[in-house]
């Protein structure tokens, strides 16, 4: 019987699984990745390192239009059949390694804290394995690996990579995000809304200044910044319908600098936040209208540079049971466990504009470890047990999705 054939979970044993050489060489490649952070639009180092690998391999990766990010197809594609895309990203942030570990980022004000460069490893371990079972002819459907760049540049390298056509031939796409809540070995999964949709908004209120003395005289613009930081979120909340969970937050706001001098400008940054696509489609308008009100209360003359970041992350049912049993069929049932949707953005969503897809969330904890390692924070590290279940995540996925039956009905483009 092929043992490929069945989507039934733990049915068969499925080939794929990492050597311990090759196990040992993604960890140091990994290693190699977050000693040498680089941000979006900028990942030349970890581009060439991913190409030369994947050629070493056999395989034909082809560099993005931009100079980062490369695609690498693996495998023939079935008659009538479309691939199925496993994508990474591959930028870092500009924040500072605090570890202390042999691999801690050697680059000033640079560093993985995003888990980028394990979601990288993983894809680049999958290809690897899957190009050698294609070798044997144990892959029944091609398969293409996307490295993208710019993950954390609004709105995303991802809208560039779309428009480069890596899309071209695919019919679905999968990824993972690293989660340190959730233990190295295993996955968080649910259909529907994973993410959240993420905006970034600048807002400048200019007016005539003066003595603190005489503020009668001015336009009291601290004042205003304060009750624009305050009260635009409270007007959101009763405008919006609660479920869609649109919320308003500051991360900067600055005005004056003297205690004795009302000052001529006031700035405010945020990010705006939104947890289904209606609300997030209203939410230019509606973030205008009240900051236009809160200002004109305070006679201030208000800008706004609304900024549109990305959707939320959709997940298709389908795609997402496909990840449940390939994650079932490595590790059995316990290794995926339900999530709940996050307030975090992910520029994933624009590739599911246009196919359908899923994203899991790859365990990056050390089981019984207490110490909460957040995400975009210096001193964030992994369980480097995680890149193998990552690795067997995607080989897994690929297979099964290779010998399904093709979907009879497409998931409705957004």
């Amino acid at each position: 019987m092929n043992q490929l054939k069945s989507r039934e979970p733990g049915s068969a044993t499925l080939p794929g699984t990492l050597s311990e050489p090759l196990r040992a060489e993604l960890v140091a490649f990994r290693r190699d990745l977050h000693m040498h952070p680089e941000l979006g639009n900028q990942e030349f180092r970890t581009t060439a390192a991913l190409k030369a690998r994947l050629e070493a391999a056999g395989l034909a990766p082809k560099v993005l239009p931009g100079g980062t990010g490369l695609i690498c197809d693996i495998g023939t594609r079935a008659a009538g059949r479309s691939m199925l895309a496993i994508r990474a990203d591959l930028d870092a942030l500009p924040i500072p390694d605090v570890k202390t570990v042999a691999y801690r980022s050697t680059v000033a004000n640079r560093a993985h804290a995003c888990g980028h460069d394990v979601h990288t490893t993983t894809v680049l371990g999958a290809g690897l394995v899957l190009a050698e079972l294609d070798r044997e002819g144990l892959l029944p459907n091609a398969v293409r690996l996307i490295f993208q760049p710019a993950e954390e540049v609004l709105p995303g390298g991802a809208t560039d990579t779309v428009e480069a056509g890596v899309l071209d031939g695919v019919g679905r796409i999968v990824a993972v995000h690293c989660d340190p809540r959730v233990d190295a070995g295993k996955i968080g999964l649910r259909a529907g809304a994973i993410t959240s949709a993420c905006d970034r908004l600048e807002v400048t209120l200019d007016g005539p200044g003066g003595h603190t003395a005489r503020p009668h005289l001015t336009t009291d613009l601290v004042t205003a910044a304060a009750r624009v930081a305050t009260d635009v979120p409270a007007v959101l909340a009763r405008r919006v319908d609660a479920r869609s969970g649109l919320s308003v937050t500051w991360g900067r706001i600055e005005a004056g600098h003297a205690p004795n001098v009302i000052p001529q400008r006031a700035e405010l940054s945020g990010t705006v936040r939104c947890l289904d696509l209606p609300a997030w489609r209203e939410a230019p308008d509606l973030v205008h209208a009240a900051i236009d009100e809160v200002a004109t209360l305070h006679r201030a003359k208000v800008t706004v540079d609304y900024v549109r970041g990305v959707p939320p992350v959709v997940n298709d049912p389908l795609i997402a049971e496909l990840l449940r049993d390939a994650m079932t069929a490595r590790r059995g049932p316990y290794a995926v466990e339900d999530t709940e949707q996050s307030l975090g953005g992910e520029d994933f969503s624009w590739y599911l504009e246009h196919v359908p897809g899923a994203m899991a969330r790859l365990g990056v904890r050390t089981p019984g470890d207490t110490r909460v390692r957040d995400l975009h924070a210096g001193d964030f590290d992994v369980d480097e047990r995680c890149i193998e279940a990552g690795v067997e995540l995607f080989t897994a996925a690929a297979l099964l999705d290779g010998a399904a039956k093709p979907r009879t009905t497409a998931t409705p483009v957004l």
